[in-house]
């Protein structure tokens, strides 16, 4: 079966709810208002696409490639974006809900993370140097062996950090918040 592939086309309040697609690639594609929650977009192609007040809620992404995708409004929890082909991987957040998500061993230098809420979503391993995580909570985010250099961190809040845990070279985080770098010590900072 010969790949299906879409180009410079919106799709608009479509719905793939646990839906399965298969064999499609996506170029610069916009989507607006859909419902890709509990489907499969499992090793389908998204270059350069934008997805805009979307429910992808629960979505498999296993061996999906995503080069230069932006999320903007869009409910994200539980992906397990791990599971996407790491060749040119290349993703940004915006207003996103991305709880439960996880990005373990993930290269993603320089993804752009903007008010969203990244609860319990796991960066083990990863690489995140010179991201930005711009009024995000990263509430139980798991940060363990990450690669965190030049990550700015300034105005996110409810971090935790272990300094001997992550690499933190030229990473910036705001005085008013180094509550996150000394948790594991148990102590009290007024």
């Amino acid at each position: 079966m010969e790949a299906i592939n879409h180009e410079n086309k919106v799709f608009e309040k479509v719905s793939y709810s646990q839906k399965e697609l298969k064999k499609r690639i996506f170029e610069k594609c916009t989507f607006n208002s859909c419902d890709f929650s509990n489907s499969n977009l499992s090793a389908n192609v998204f270059n350069e696409c934008s997805f805009n007040n979307c429910n992808m809620a629960m979505t498999k992404l296993n061996k999906t490639k995503l080069t230069d995708v932006s999320f903007k409004d869009c409910k994200l929890i539980g992906i397990n974006f791990f599971e996407c082909n790491d060749f040119m991987f290349s993703v940004n957040f915006e207003n996103c809900l991305l709880d439960y998500a996880s990005f373990a061993s993930k290269k993603m230098a320089k993804t752009h993370f903007n008010n969203t809420s990244l609860k319990e979503t796991n960066f083990s391993n990863a690489d995140i140097s010179g991201a930005s995580f711009q009024n995000c909570n990263l509430e139980g985010t798991i940060f363990n062996k990450t690669l965190l250099k030049n990550t700015d961190f300034t105005t996110a809040y409810n971090y935790t950090i272990d300094p001997n845990e992550n690499f933190i070279k030229k990473a910036k985080f705001s005085k008013d918040r180094l509550e996150g770098l000394l948790a594991k010590y148990d102590i009290t900072i007024e």
